[in-house]
Formats: C-alpha cells, sequence, structure tokens
C-alpha cells in the first residue's frame, strides 16, 4: 500500500505559518517523548503547559500479558452509537440518534449516574434568532483532560432555524443546517455551551493540550477546527468525502483525518489550514488512534476487514493485520500494549498485541459492538453494542484465567 499524488488545499480560515513548520516541531517533540510543556497553541502559536490530567490507571500486569474476563452488561433504555470513559471515573454512552439522549454511568460500579436529554433552546446559548426548543442527535464525546467536561457532537438540529433533514447520504445538501457540539458540565449533569460547527457533525477529537477540539464535518468534507477557550469556530480545513476518525499529534496543531467514502487518509495544520492527502487506504477508514507515546497511528478499515499501522510522523503504512468482519472503533490501553477493535458484523472484541500485531484474544460481546472505550481508573474495557446494550470487561487476569461471558 502506497501514498499516492499529494496536494494541498487551502482552508476557509486564517493562514499563518508554512505547513512543514508543523512537521519539524512534531518531529521534535517526538524525538524526545511527549515533553510537557512543549505544546503550541493553535490560535497563539505560542509554547505554554499542557493542562493537569486527572487520570489515574490502576497499578497491574502489561496489558499485553492479561486477558478480558466479562464483568457486567449494562441494558435499560438504550441503544449506544459509542461509549468513552473519561479519565476521572466517568463513562458517557451517547444514544442512536433519535433517542436523544446520552448516559452516564459510575465506572467502578456499572450503575447510570444520569441520563441527559439533548433537547436546549439555542437562544439561551448565544443564537437569539433561534428562541424555542431544538433538539440534537448525539453521535460521538470526548472528555476534557481534567474530566469536568465532555464535549458531544450533535448529528443535526432539529427546530428553529434548523434547515433541511440530515441524511448520512447528505441528499439536501447545503440546504442542511449547520449543527453543533455541545459541553456537558460534569458536575450538574448540564449541556452549558452550544459551539456552531459545519453540517453533520461526527468525530470529536481534543488537541493533547485540551485548548482545540478537531470535528469531522461528514456532509461538508471539511473538519472544524474549534477554540475551546472562546467557545467557537475559528475555521473549517477542506478534506474528502465523508470525513470520519481522527487524532491530534503532541504538537497540538498536526493532525490526521480520515476520509471514509473517499479512501483517503489527510493530514492537517489546525493553524494554517491546509490539508494534505499522505495516504490511499483500503475500503472506508474509519477510526483512528494514537498510541501513548505518539509515534503510531492505528487504522481501522471497514470495508476491508483490516487494522493498520502509521508511523505518525509521516503516515507511511508499517505493518496490517486481519480483523473480523467490519473493524469499526478503537481503544488502546494506557501503556500502549494492547490495541481493542469491535467486529460490528461479527459481534465480537478482538484484543491485539502491539508488539506484534497478533489477534491475542476474541470475546463475544451483544448485538453490533459500534463503540468501545478503555476506562483508566479500573482497567476495564466498555463496548457499546448499538442493539441495546453495553458489556464491560476487566481486563486484569493472567492468560489462561480468562473466560469469555
Amino acid at each position: 500500500m502506497q501514498a499516492k499524488h499529494r496536494r494541498k488545499s487551502a482552508a476557509r480560515g486564517r493562514p499563518s505559518h508554512q505547513f512543514t513548520v508543523a512537521i519539524a516541531l512534531m518531529s521534535l517533540v517526538m524525538s524526545g517523548g511527549m515533553v510537557t510543556g512543549l505544546a503550541t497553541s493553535v490560535l497563539g502559536g505560542g509554547a505554554g503547559p499542557a493542562p493537569e490530567s486527572a487520570v489515574e490507571t490502576l497499578p497491574g500486569d502489561p496489558s499485553n500479558t492479561t486477558r478480558l474476563v466479562h464483568a457486567g452488561r449494562v441494558t435499560g433504555d438504550i441503544s449506544p452509537k459509542s461509549v468513552v470513559a473519561s479519565p476521572a471515573g466517568t463513562v458517557i454512552a451517547n444514544n442512536m440518534m433519535y433517542t436523544h439522549t446520552s448516559t452516564l454511568y459510575d465506572a467502578t460500579t456499572l450503575e447510570l449516574t444520569a441520563t441527559v436529554a439533548d433537547t436546549v433552546d439555542l437562544a439561551e446559548y448565544g443564537f437569539p434568532d433561534r428562541a424555542g426548543e431544538t433538539t440534537g442527535a448525539p453521535v460521538e464525546a470526548v472528555f476534557s483532560p481534567d474530566g469536568a467536561y465532555a464535549y458531544v457532537s450533535q448529528y443535526s438540529l432539529k427546530g428553529p432555524g434548523a434547515g433541511e433533514t440530515a441524511t448520512d447520504d447528505c441528499r439536501n445538501g447545503d440546504a442542511i443546517g449547520n449543527s453543533a457540539v455541545y459541553r456537558l458540565d460534569l458536575a450538574t449533569h448540564q449541556w452549558d455551551q452550544v459551539i456552531e460547527v459545519g453540517r453533520v457533525p461526527k468525530f470529536i477529537s481534543l488537541s493533547p493540550d485540551g485548548t482545540v477540539a478537531l470535528v469531522s464535518n461528514w456532509c461538508d468534507s471539511t473538519v472544524s477546527v474549534v477554540d475551546l477557550a472562546a467557545g467557537e469556530e475559528v475555521r473549517q480545513i477542506p478534506v474528502d468525502a465523508a470525513p470520519r476518525g481522527s487524532v491530534v499529534l503532541p504538537d497540538n496543531r498536526t493532525a490526521y483525518v480520515t476520509a471514509m467514502y473517499a479512501d483517503e487518509l489527510y493530514r492537517v495544520d489546525l493553524v494554517t489550514g491546509e490539508s494534505e492527502l499522505v495516504l490511499e487506504t483500503g475500503r472506508k477508514p474509519r477510526h483512528l488512534v494514537l498510541s501513548p507515546d505518539a509515534t503510531r497511528i492505528y487504522l481501522t478499515e471497514s470495508g476491508a476487514d483490516r487494522l493498520l499501522e502509521l508511523d505518525a510522523a509521516t503516515g507511511e503504512v508499517l505493518r496490517e493485520t486481519a480483523t473480523g468482519r467490519e473493524p469499526r472503533t478503537m481503544a488502546i490501553s494506557p501503556d500502549g500494549l494492547a490495541l481493542y477493535v469491535v467486529n460490528y458484523y461479527a459481534n465480537t472484541v478482538s484484543k491485539f498485541d502491539t508488539a506484534t500485531m497478533e489477534e491475542i484474544q476474541t470475546v463475544e460481546v451483544g448485538q453490533n459492538p459500534i463503540g468501545i472505550t478503555y476506562e483508566p481508573t479500573q482497567r476495564r474495557v466498555w463496548v457499546a453494542n448499538y442493539a441495546g446494550s453495553i458489556d464491560v470487561f476487566d481486563d486484569t487476569a493472567p492468560a489462561g484465567d480468562a473466560l469469555t461471558p
């Protein structure tokens, strides 16, 4: 698999430094590991310390020497599209968009702690011309580094000034209204901010310093760069059809984005707004995960049943391996030694040893697993099954002692 011709595109935003500056800085960061305080702000361009993280990982054996053991199944009025663990003991599931809810769970007890509806009055969030009831449609979430907030992408908004109906085939084009990212205050379980982005936002990732969000606008073929301190989109960067997964590197300005229907991988500069095609992939590149040391990126090809390992500095394919049928979301252990992949049509999760890229365990889960996350405070893996359940696995058992549900 080879990188094909490269092209660059200008962003709909404010250009500044050249893209090569981002690559040089990213290489400097990675040559010395993830260096705290070497972060470059996407807006100011200056260095500053990364925020404190609330992550407290339960100590234990290396994750490629342990095996998954089923710890419980969460059910109820849910149809989880995604599941994401905070660094501070909370797990959020975003339910199928017509359910209009996000549900929160205690990572220790697995108990439901809150159900949050997606209904807001946009006039209360800085949009006075859109007063009245607006409903969202939660898709994906990401937590602030301290675990105080969750940012949740809303597939579409329905209410005053919403525009035409949003669909995955984007048939209504520019008539589809822009959507938004909601911010959830974990202390109050209330939405406290609404940030307008593009049409049909799906995946959302944060810069390591927690200052910038990158949002994939499915029907715009762009990604939105969001200044989280200001609570506003500062630019949109063009990529190609159906952008989905993304990761932001330790320089806090260089990111990779999959264009799922174009079968392409892009590198983008969050400051200059430039985008560069770096790889032609197999069918339907969906999700990206960055290794903890930021030297490797893992990519699932949903249409090719394949997992790729990439060099984070160049985008070059280093290794590849087969997965189960239709791999979608992944999670990686904090020590970087294990990768967990949901196989949507196989109703399984595969655990891979990143040292060898070999599958070391397969476990059965509920119907249509679509989301997965590693919960660090308990060393557990949570799996969102679209048909209506969440499976939870301890990942602490020695090899040979694991049992599947």
